[in-house]
């Protein structure tokens, strides 16, 4: 690869064209989408082949392409490099570009359906607080120690990736906590990376949109651990039934942790309230803020990365006590009486885990209040099983918009009626508007009940036909909980 990096030395900054349609549009309409003497890789996207803007790469200045096919007119002077993948190609050229910045620093990947940005962000907390320089790379935000980044996507594409990496690299992290998605991986946008360690979760139906099934959507969390190497670890949940699955064919050395059956890691619950979790792991007392049993899964993938990273089981303890949760991860508000949690829960398994918390911590006389939509342009088969486990743990229960994109909000509430019955739908109302489903909510409320308002999480926008505009659910159901006289 030596020759490949001088060859990279060159260069201006690599260019990938043709994974979005704000890709295709700059290179067509913005003579400085791409830099003279850059390098080009055309990458078939779920919409777009870049490789038809090859001609207008090289015209705009690029010197080297890296294509799957031979384009129909070779230039003179440009360098073509065929690949049978262009987007695992660019991962490699990407790490080697930045400088191999994962042989410099330990990358742990977190995988799963559910609980992936509340563990990075524990981890994170937690090697903070054990004195270590770290990065974060989340759904929520990116982080370099005290510095925070903006964050756009689950897992970023392979340039993006390698270039927050360099940067975290630059500044001294010694360990940098990432979400690995199952679409970045199938996209490649971990390619050429290097992980300290991958952990797996839990695997619920989620994305089938994209993998079309429940196994290719299992492989592609698979195909983080196949992956790894040897000098790595793998801790996977032993309760959740594709634990193993995951490391059928891995090379790395695995560890296990579960609250339910015998692992190298265990916890269980000794105590639950509504503002903390008394718990034991591998025999210790330990208090910690988060509230659930998801939760508790959560910290104690914290606690299992801590000591197979070698450190002090009193140490981690200690701070496991002071971790909170992430932003839009069963946030709670208390104003006038009433309670207010906002969660991401996007997914049947873990709208079901949220409402089952509130439940098992609720008191009889607390009715609990269910806002719930779902995601247009998604898997729409999970629309019907949302409706109806909200329906099952709630009191009531207002069906609304979620981010509908481009997809009319009435028919998707509509599809999720499908999941009551007539029972069900006595306890249900219609309400399109976000923002006055949220209103209504909280009128409706009365002392001491729970709202929960599911879905969005930690989003500061609603997305309606390509527009993304201002909606922040935290907000949104602070400011009315305080409006309340």
């Amino acid at each position: 690869m030596k020759k490949l990096k001088d060859i990279l030395k060159l260069l201006q900054p690599i260019q990938i064209i043709g994974n979005t349609e704000r890709d295709i549009e700059s290179i067509s309409n913005n003579s400085n989408a791409v830099q003279p003497n850059s390098l080009f890789v055309a990458i078939k996207g779920l919409t777009v082949d870049a490789h038809q803007f090859i001609p207008q790469a090289i015209q705009k200045g690029s010197i080297a392409i890296v294509c799957e096919k031979n384009p129909e007119n070779l230039m003179k002077d440009v360098t073509y490099i065929q690949v049978k993948d262009s987007a695992e190609a660019l991962g490699i050229i990407a790490h080697e570009f930045y400088d191999k910045p994962t042989h410099k620093l330990n990358l742990i990947g977190v995988t799963g359906t559910n609980g992936k940005t509340t563990t990075v962000t524990l981890l994170f907390q937690l090697f903070r607080s054990l004195g270590y320089s770290c990065g974060l790379i989340s759904t929520v935000e990116n982080k370099i120690n005290d510095k925070t980044l903006s964050a756009t996507h689950t897992t970023p594409d392979a340039l993006q990736f390698n270039q927050l990496l360099h940067q975290m690299m630059q500044e001294g992290c010694q360990y940098v906590f990432t979400e690995v998605s199952s679409i970045g991986v199938h996209q490649k946008r971990i390619a050429g990376l290097h992980f300290k360690g991958g952990i797996f979760t839990n695997l619920t139906h989620d994305h089938l949109d994209y993998h079309k099934t429940f196994e290719n959507y299992r492989d592609c969390k698979k195909a983080f651990f196949d992956a790894l190497s040897k000098d790595s670890f793998a801790l996977i949940n032993k309760d959740d039934k594709n634990g193993m699955y995951m490391v059928q064919n891995t090379s790395a050395q695995v560890y296990t942790y579960a609250l339910q059956t015998m692992a190298d890691f265990k916890a269980k619950i000794l105590e639950q309230h509504i503002n903390g979790t008394l718990i034991q792991i591998n025999g210790k007392d330990v208090w910690i803020k988060l509230i659930g049993k998801f939760n508790v899964y959560n910290v104690l993938t914290a606690y299992s990365v801590a000591r197979i990273l070698g450190e002090e089981e009193e140490k981690i303890l200690k701070y496991i006590s002071n971790l909170n949760p992430a932003r839009g991860r069963f946030q709670m508000i208390h104003h006038n009486g009433i309670t207010g949690i906002v969660d991401y829960a996007h997914t049947p398994d873990a709208l079901e885990n949220v409402l089952k918390t509130i439940k098992e911590l609720r008191h009889d006389h607390q009715n609990i209040i269910t806002i719930i939509g779902c995601g247009g342009n998604r898997d729409a088969a999970k629309r019907p099983i949302m409706a109806q486990i909200a329906s099952k743990y709630s009191d009531k229960v207002i069906l609304t918009s979620d981010n509908p994109r481009n997809e009319d909000p009435k028919e998707i509430i509509q599809q999720m009626e499908h999941g009551l019955t007539y029972q069900d739908k006595r306890k249900t109302i219609r309400i399109v508007d976000r923002d006055e489903a949220i209103h209504v909510a909280v009128q409706m409320a009365e002392n001491e009940d729970i709202i929960l308002l599911a879905g969005k999480g930690h989003e500061t926008y609603q997305e309606i036909n390509g527009v993304k505009y201002p909606f922040d659910d935290y907000q949104k159901l602070s400011d009315y909980l305080k409006q309340m006289k």
